[in-house]
């Protein structure tokens, strides 16, 4: 087994990386770390993960599909905050629920169409500490 920091890596097809970026900025605090004509790479505060956003004019054939990707709040109170976030960047919230008692949830679209779930997680024994 080789030692990682996990899944810490999204690229993204999008149609425009600055309005893309923005998005993410507003609703996740994400910081730009590089960036170049039609791509730009970000990253959360505090986190490892890295999101790349990669202007195309159509999506890339043959690399599957992604369904979703999450985003996993730190406090369970900040759901709403989250949903507000998500409108008001533009985004769209599609559904909004809790998975059990204690966990929130919602999935949304982003301008692009991605969809992204935001929910809060009960501490499990493999979170780091």
């Amino acid at each position: 087994m080789i030692r990682t920091r996990g899944l810490t890596h999204v690229a993204l097809t999008v149609s425009d990386a600055e309005r893309a970026f923005r998005f993410y900025e507003r609703v996740f605090g994400a910081v730009a770390t590089y960036r170049e004509r039609g791509l730009i790479q970000a990253q959360t505060p505090g986190a490892w993960d890295v999101l790349v956003f990669e202007e195309h004019s159509t999506r890339a054939k043959g690399t599957g599909g992604i369904v979703h990707f999450g985003f996993r709040l730190m406090s369970p109170d900040d759901i709403e905050a989250a949903a507000a976030e998500v409108r008001d960047a533009g985004g769209t919230v599609l559904e909004q629920g809790e998975f059990v008692p204690g966990e929130p949830y919602l999935f949304c679209r982003d301008p692009d169409g991605y969809e992204v779930e935001i929910w809060y997680e009960i501490p499990t024994s493999a979170d780091p500490r």
